[in-house]
């Protein structure tokens, strides 16, 4: 049985950042991840992914990019980021944790490769850590493929075939762009509930979390309505392109449902615009190679790429400790001890909120270095 002072489970941003800034506390730490490498999310992402957030509120704790990277970094810019800072860290990867039990003095980690003992335990699996699939009826009939936005990752194997993109959040708008500009023969995107957007860049080109960070810390909704009318400004009503802004505003869905509004670069909205991204509605139900939507429309897509989001998938952790809400989100989003010893960081979606996520790191690595002398 090994016995540690503390415990990171996961090895992203979140988990890197929290033991790093326990090591410049000089605290001895041991990150357990259940992929074969550290920053496994982003590695599997599509290839044009970049941070909706620019890079300098999008760093690891004290360290910066380097000089001549882009406002936004892209996917492998991130990877290297945190790979590069990572070496010298106490990493177990493949190594899958199972379940965190209580036990006097602290806690119990049943992992893949044995018990694990640890006073303090910090738990950074991420929000988006598990891909969620609608059960639509027929689906398991469908006769073209069917995959996750997590296994989307570039145009190749669709070109000159039609796709269906379900969902219209960031990942969903730039994987139909990516599709739309890509050679792909028609690209549909269903939407559900029309989504709130805004602007990967700002005025000026600064990045948009320049204004919508202090934006957040305003009642939500004086917030609403600047977004509302900064959205009308730059990107004119969308209303007849399947898009009408939604009656609850960005910053008041956030705080209800923990949902970020979808960003993006003008150059998506103007593929809508065009054409090139038809916004359709939402499928009802599949039978062979046909998708019936829910106004009737009868599509016959070569692929359906679902960008439905991801489910935290804590409740096999930490469901009996009677730490999760009703959304199965930690009670304790931001790093509070929501037991003793026990903390969770990286479960608040937020503007900035890579840079929000490591500045809470660096509190939870104080307050964990001072209980322990």
């Amino acid at each position: 049985m090994s016995e540690y002072s503390v415990v990171v489970v996961g090895a992203g941003f979140a988990g890197i950042s929290a033991a790093l800034s326990l090591r410049d506390r000089g605290v001895k730490v041991v990150v357990l991840d259940r992929a074969e490498q550290v920053a496994s999310s982003w590695r599997m992402r599509y290839d044009a992914l970049k941070l909706n957030t620019g890079k300098q509120f999008s760093h690891l704790p004290r360290r910066r990019y380097p000089c001549g990277t882009p406002t936004f970094p892209s996917r492998d810019q991130v990877v290297e980021h945190i790979e590069r800072h990572a070496g010298g860290l106490d990493i177990r990867c493949a190594t899958m944790v199972q379940r965190i039990d209580r036990r006097p003095g602290g806690w119990r980690l049943r992992t893949s490769a044995g018990d694990i003992d640890a006073r303090h335990v910090v738990v950074a699996t991420g929000y988006d850590h598990t891909p969620y699939m609608p059960e639509w009826p027929g689906i398991h009939g469908f006769t073209g493929e069917l995959l996750h936005s997590s296994e989307y990752r570039n145009t190749t194997r669709y070109i000159g075939k039609r796709v269906l993109v379900v969902g219209c959040g960031s990942s969903g708008m730039e994987i139909a762009h990516n599709l739309a500009t890509g050679g792909t023969a028609k690209v549909w995107m269903a939407v559900r509930t029309p989504p709130n957007i805004m602007l990967r860049s700002g005025p000026a080109g600064l990045p948009g979390d320049v204004i919508a960070t202090p934006l957040y810390h305003f009642p939500q909704r004086i917030a609403d309505e600047v977004a509302r009318r900064a959205r009308l400004h730059a990107m004119g009503d969308l209303t007849r392109y399947g898009l009408p802004i939604p009656d609850e505003g960005p910053f008041s869905r956030g705080a209800r449902l923990g949902v970020a509004p979808a960003l993006v670069d003008m150059d998506v909205i103007n593929a809508i615009k065009d054409g090139a991204i038809e916004v359709v509605k939402p499928p009802e139900s599949f039978d062979g190679g046909t998708v019936s939507l829910l106004d009737g429309t009868r599509l016959h897509p070569n692929f359906v790429v679902c960008a439905t989001g991801y489910r935290r998938a804590l409740e096999s952790l930490v469901g009996h400790l009677g730490v999760l809400d009703e959304r199965g989100v930690p009670r304790g989003p931001c790093g509070e001890s929501v037991a003793d010893g026990l903390r969770f960081v990286g479960f608040l979606p937020r503007p900035s909120q890579i840079g929000y996520t490591c500045k809470r790191a660096r509190r939870i690595a104080n307050e964990i270095a001072n209980s322990l002398g």
